[in-house]
């Protein structure tokens, strides 16, 4: 397998990558509320803030229209003006992230036990 980035990694390498927007993208994606929204858009289709909100227990307004903005500027999520509201969709972009998403929800799920264990032995080294 070849290496993601060369070793070591300078502080060149972390420019340019970070140039690139990557891990922009991987921030918005890594956040709880982006991804229940991606969801949510897939599974109840075209939605307007109001149902979105309410779609999404303990999600405040300023949250989903900051989250919103961060989809939609990644071209994850269209927003759409109609006649008396605003409509938002989940794009073919975002659509193609969601099964790499659920894939690592997934791998958390089966190595739970796993990830446990490994906190509680390093938690105990600590005391």
């Amino acid at each position: 397998m070849s290496p993601v980035v060369p070793l070591p990694v300078t502080a060149a390498d972390r420019s340019s990558c970070a140039a690139t927007g990557v891990p922009d993208v991987l921030r918005l994606v890594g956040e709880k509320w982006s991804v229940l929204i991606l969801v949510v858009l897939r599974d109840g289709g075209p939605s307007g803030f109001n149902r979105l909100h309410r779609a999404v227990e303990g999600l405040s307004r300023r949250i989903l229209t900051r989250t919103l903005r961060g989809l939609e500027e990644n071209g994850l999520v269209s927003r759409r003006a109609a006649d008396s509201h605003v409509e938002y969709a989940i794009t073919a972009l975002g659509a193609s992230l969601l099964p790499l998403i659920i894939a690592v929800g997934e791998w958390a799920v089966e190595h739970e036990p796993a990830i446990t264990d490994a906190r509680a032995r390093y938690r105990s080294r600590l005391r």
